[in-house]
């Protein structure tokens, strides 16, 4: 029941600091995604009922800043689910691993948004710049998650105290 708190509060906290705080201090290809990270951390080491919470987690951003409802919403759930089919091959608890699968997981976010806004016929300049942004986002959200998984406080949340 703790640990099911200290995560509630983990994400409310990474979504009011997505949604808030960090669009007016930081520049758009600068601005680490905060969601994509614990998507990306839910995807490794919860079921497949994270998936649900990466789904709304999408929809809740899309809420706050998104450009079409269920964009990131469905984005989020195929890269759960794409990195929940391959936990069980991964050694999961390596903290070098989740900062590479933070990287990759940011550039599959956003290719999988091109793929989407594909659907879309009015949505000329977007692919300009969804792509020019992609690898810098991928950089910096890296970034943070080394420093995010780096941190002991992380460890007591996966050691349950």
């Amino acid at each position: 029941m703790i640990r099911s708190f200290k995560i509630f509060i983990i994400v409310f906290t990474a979504l009011i600091l997505q949604v808030t705080i960090l669009p007016y201090y930081l520049a758009d290809p600068f601005k680490p995604n905060l969601l994509i990270i614990v998507v990306a951390y839910m995807g490794l080491n919860s079921g497949r009922t994270g998936g649900v919470l990466a789904f709304i987690l999408g929809l809740l951003q899309d809420c706050f800043s998104g450009i079409y409802f269920g964009l990131n919403g469905f984005s989020y759930l195929c890269v759960h689910l794409l990195l929940n089919m391959t936990a069980d091959r991964l050694y999961t608890d390596s903290r070098y691993l989740m900062v590479l699968v933070v990287f990759l997981a940011t550039i599959v976010n956003g290719l999988l948004h091109l793929l989407l806004l594909l659907i879309f016929p009015n949505t000329n300049g977007v692919y300009v710049s969804v792509l020019s942004g992609l690898l810098p986002q991928g950089l910096v959200n890296a970034l943070v998650a080394s420093l995010v998984f780096i941190s002991p406080a992380l460890k007591t949340l996966e050691d349950g105290n």
